[in-house]
């Protein structure tokens, strides 16, 4: 009985050692990031794909057509000089690997950017195509939101934009004024609740569409964030003007200008929830 019980001696003291032995730490890498979204709101042109070319990572954007509202949200990017590109979506490899633009960026880590392509892609339409990088990074609003009125709306010129509670009346004079072709507001802040943007040319004139409401947003709960919206303080709201498709061509059909509205800033989750 006695080798059996050296060898069982054995064995315990194998097992206690191995199970003493401290576990394996695995340090993975702190990437700092940025939120990336591409807008297509050229109104001549078929979808296109959005990625990045100097690194692999998950922020490309497949097929978005014009005024495409599938795709409006922030990815994370690697913070720092990047190189994004963008290509017309085909399945003919010749058409889908020309560049149709190009931009250089650097992201900085926290904040949050919307690349937009906009202006007119057929020869000799003016304005001509760009793609363009708009910075999403209003100041906090505190209790209140901010919102922001971008022209996307080639063709049509400056544009005139009133923001105003549902429920009450547009006001006179403009929240944001002659906003030129291809460019986004300032942000202005607003006391929260269900808020309409009116939008007319520059000056004065008919609204481009009926007084739209603005997205509207779902207060945080003990199980999940806030959606941001008009409703959420410390939300940022933008709302992006459209033009009406260019008639024959291959962007997605739309007869009259319109608006996209999409959040720009994520409010802070409440103590306690």
């Amino acid at each position: 009985m006695r080798p059996i019980f050296k060898l069982s001696m054995f064995c315990l003291a194998v097992g206690i050692g191995t199970g003493c032995k401290p576990e394996e730490i695995i340090i993975t890498e702190d990437i700092p990031t940025a939120g990336v979204r591409f807008v297509h709101a050229v109104p001549d042109t078929g979808a296109m794909d959005f990625r990045p070319v100097d690194i692999v990572e998950n922020t490309h954007f497949y097929s978005v057509g014009f005024r495409g509202t599938a795709l409006l949200y922030y990815k994370n990017a690697r913070a720092g000089a990047r190189n994004f590109r963008l290509f017309m979506a085909s399945t003919d490899q010749a058409v889908a690997t020309t560049v149709v633009a190009d931009v250089n960026v650097t992201l900085e880590a926290g904040k949050n950017y919307t690349f937009i392509a906009w202006g007119y892609a057929r020869p000799g339409s003016s304005p001509g195509m760009q793609l363009t990088v708009l910075n999403d990074d209003p100041a906090d609003p505190g209790s209140q939101v901010a919102l922001r009125l971008v022209n996307a709306a080639a063709g049509l010129g400056a544009l005139d934009g009133r923001q105003y509670p549902d429920g009450g009346t547009a006001p006179g004079a403009a929240t944001w004024a002659a906003v030129p072709e291809l460019s986004a507001s300032a942000y202005v802040q607003s006391p929260t609740g269900a808020i309409r943007y009116n939008v007319t040319p520059a000056g004065g004139g008919t609204e481009l569409f009926a007084d739209a409401l603005a997205l509207a947003g779902t207060a945080a709960t003990v199980d999940l964030d806030a959606t941001p919206g008009t409703t959420v303080a410390g939300s940022a709201v933008s709302g992006f003007i459209f033009p009406r498709s260019v008639a024959g061509s291959a962007a997605a059909n739309f007869t009259t200008p319109g608006v996209v509205f999409v959040w720009d800033r994520r409010p802070p989750r409440p103590p306690g929830v």
